[in-house]
Formats: structure tokens, C-alpha cells, sequence
């Protein structure tokens, strides 16, 4: 992975692939098409994860849940897609805070019935 100048040196991000606009028109493109479908695809995983625990029939929740481990992967197939093409960015979180939260959920687990 490369960093540009004055990039956030935590961003984790592959380099943009093929030409972007300068100035973007209102077509949508490649980018566009992966970003709605997979704004989609979590509004669905959200919804359907309602529908799952709410199915009162076994057959019912059986597909539900099909429908729901296909829609997760559709999701991450699309992330990787935008990932791989530099089109989705995460940040990487200091090692300070990460131990900070390790700390504090370590913790919890003496409260949990079931140890």
C-alpha cells in the first residue's frame, strides 16, 4: 500500500484504480454502483436480521437465515471489491487505546453467568 504526502499516516487504503473525474457529473460510476450496492446490502442484513429472530415457523427462519448469509457475503464481496480498487479506506487505531478496551471488556467476563 502506498501513502501519499499529507495522507493520515493510521488510513489503511489501497491506491484508487482506473480514472476518476476531476469534477464528478451526475452519471454514476463503477464506484458509485459498488457504494449503493453495498449501502444496500447492509440496510438488508439489518433488516433481515429483524426478520430472522422474529420468524416464528422453522421453515420460515431456515430461508431467512439463507437469505441472510448470502446478503453478508454479497456485502463483503462488494467491501473487497471497493477495498481492492482504493475505494474504501479504514483507519487503524492506536495500540494504546486498543489495550485500553481489552482492558475494560477483560474485565466484564468475571460478570458473565457461564464462565
Amino acid at each position: 500500500m502506498q501513502r501519499k504526502q499529507g495522507q493520515n499516516p493510521n488510513q489503511i487504503a489501497n491506491p484508487q484504480t482506473g480514472q476518476s473525474p476531476k469534477v464528478k457529473g451526475p452519471e454514476m460510476n463503477d464506484r458509485d454502483f459498488l457504494n449503493d450496492g453495498l449501502s444496500t446490502c447492509k440496510y438488508l442484513t439489518d433488516s433481515l436480521n429483524v426478520a430472522v429472530r422474529e420468524a416464528s415457523h422453522n421453515e420460515l427462519h431456515a430461508d431467512l437465515v439463507q437469505i441472510l448469509t448470502e446478503t453478508h457475503q454479497s456485502a463483503r464481496d462488494l467491501y473487497n471489491l471497493m477495498f481492492q480498487n482504493g475505494w474504501y479506506k479504514l483507519e487503524a487505531e492506536e495500540q494504546q487505546k486498543l489495550g485500553q478496551a481489552y482492558q475494560q471488556f477483560n474485565g466484564y467476563s468475571s460478570q458473565f453467568p457461564y464462565a
